[in-house]
């Protein structure tokens, strides 16, 4: 976290050792090191996010609202791990050292990243365009059907590469006892929070439009 402090010798008082404390300052590979917990935190808000959204799907007829509402609220974190990979992707590029020493994702997962993203977009963008332009004919529904199935694929093999990562780069190395100092904890919490504060102000604004889907799926 941004405010860990050490501990070191510093001086002594009446013969005993007197330790003073020191604020860790970011060091050069701290960069690096907060935008990888960045992503993988908000990788574990979306995974759980995704997952609640698809138990919605059996039970649509009852739960479109929720199941829409879900989606809205999950463009913001979608959205801050989309920046959060590119940035990682721009600063590897442009020869950032810290970001190149810790290298680039698996030529597989280098692949599969823009499809992850054009998918997660699709999926969302058509979700929102069935919600503005109602239940009335229209190509939307089998876009975002068909945007589903290629998603759901996708992330079948992104999650499965990363999830089981997660745990070591959230809270540090396997039997080390402590979390591994990295600053800017303070940071990605907030853009977390505010990523999901955006999502549900968007979803609370638009979550009329699901009325109409919800008339038609009563009628039948």
């Amino acid at each position: 976290m941004g405010g860990d402090a050490e501990t070191a010798p510093d001086s002594t008082a009446h013969g005993l050792p007197v330790r003073r404390r020191h604020r860790r300052y970011p060091g050069p590979s701290d960069g690096a090191e907060g935008n990888e917990r960045l992503t993988a935190l908000t990788g574990a808000v979306l995974l759980i996010g995704f997952a609640v959204e698809g138990i919605t799907i059996p039970a649509l007829g009852r739960l479109l609202t929720l199941h829409f509402f879900l989606g809205v609220l999950l463009i913001g974190p979608v959205a801050l791990k989309i920046c959060s990979t590119g940035y990682r992707f721009a600063r590897y590029y442009t020869g950032d050292e810290p970001y190149v020493r810790k290298g680039a994702p698996a030529p597989l997962m280098r692949a599969l990243g823009p499809l992850v993203i054009i998918t997660s977009l699709a999926v969302l963008g058509t979700g929102v365009a069935l919600a503005v332009t109602g239940p009335h004919e229209g190509p939307w529904l089998q876009f975002h059907k068909a945007s589903f199935v290629l998603w759901f694929g996708v992330m079948t093999i992104h999650v499965l590469a990363y999830a089981w990562r997660l745990p070591r780069i959230l809270l540090g190395a396997p039997g080390s006892g402590v979390r591994a100092a990295v600053a800017g904890g303070t940071t990605r919490w907030l853009l977390v929070g505010a990523s999901l504060a955006g999502g549900l102000l968007l979803a609370l604004l638009t979550i009329h439009l699901a009325a109409p889907w919800d008339a038609r799926l009563a009628g039948h």
